[in-house]
């Protein structure tokens, strides 16, 4: 057994994913395309919960090249705990991504003059919560062309479409414990949480027996990050924010439950007041 970093950690994801040779095997292992260029965006931002704690979203954009010689620019979000204005932020962010001038190039169009031309995107989310009741550890949402009146599955691509709508994949954390049917379970075996160190949830017990020789790159980095006191202290400091924006969820939770039962009360002695001037 040896003891890796627990990559759900922002600190330790990041740390990874900016080893180039290893984010590029991580990509093209979930997405079954050739990665070509890599680009890591590191931001500060602060929650929507409180301006005066901040956490670092990685925007990480990777340029791939498919069998048709077309390009892509991948998204991954790292989300660890469900909070509230999940689905309106990852909205927001993919907005970003669409309108973002980083993500366009210049090729040639049908007449063969030069023009920008927008990446298709494909959306990349590593979830540390359970998002379907199925228990299926990776969900690929993949994108069909349907002629509506016969069925039938259209294959011509056009830009119009592929720039318009993407392809998702959906990793669900809990649903990976000892789930390693193909090498994409094998890979990610390495965010299992059922292998956490006891008492230890910065730590991950992994059986490198049962890594494939492939990807045994991911674990050496990992136990390296593993034995790196700064990127403890960061994990330490990413739990205590974590504890601090679930403590005010709970505090919004409970005030509107309040003001819920008192409206609730108003409206029981409005019902009473109108009967009584009946």
């Amino acid at each position: 057994m040896i003891k890796i970093a627990n990559p759900i950690y922002d600190v330790v994801f990041k740390y990874l994913m900016s080893d180039n040779k290893i984010a590029k095997l991580v990509l093209s292992t979930i997405i079954g395309k050739e990665v070509i260029n890599l680009q890591l965006r590191d931001t500060e931002k602060q929650t929507d919960l409180d301006k005066s704690i901040k956490y670092h979203r990685i925007d990480f954009s990777a340029e791939i090249i498919d069998k048709n010689n077309k390009k892509q620019i991948v998204i991954i979000e790292l989300q660890k705990i469900r909070l509230s204005g999940d689905i309106v932020r990852f909205r927001r962010y993919l907005g970003e991504q669409y309108m973002s001038k980083e993500n366009t190039y210049e090729g040639i169009n049908e007449k063969g003059d030069i023009e920008v031309k927008a990446m298709p995107i494909i959306s990349i989310y590593f979830l540390g919560y359970k998002l379907y009741k199925t228990e299926v550890p990776i969900v690929k949402i993949n994108r069909e062309i349907i002629d509506l009146a016969t069925n039938e599955r259209i294959e011509e691509i056009t830009e119009f479409t592929e720039n318009l709508t993407h392809n998702s994949f959906i990793i669900q954390i809990p649903y990976l414990k000892e789930r390693r049917r193909n090498d994409i379970e094998k890979l990610l075996a390495i965010f299992d949480q059922s292998h956490k160190k006891d008492n230890d949830n910065h730590v991950i017990n992994l059986n490198e027996d049962d890594f494939p020789e492939k990807y045994k790159e991911i674990t050496r980095r990992l136990v390296k990050a593993n034995s790196e006191p700064e990127i403890r202290r960061k994990m330490d400091l990413e739990d205590d924010l974590i504890d601090e924006i679930r403590n005010k969820d709970l505090a919004i939770k409970r005030r509107d439950d309040e003001i819920e039962k008192k409206n609730k009360i108003i409206k029981e002695l409005e019902e009473q007041l109108n009967r009584l001037k009946k």
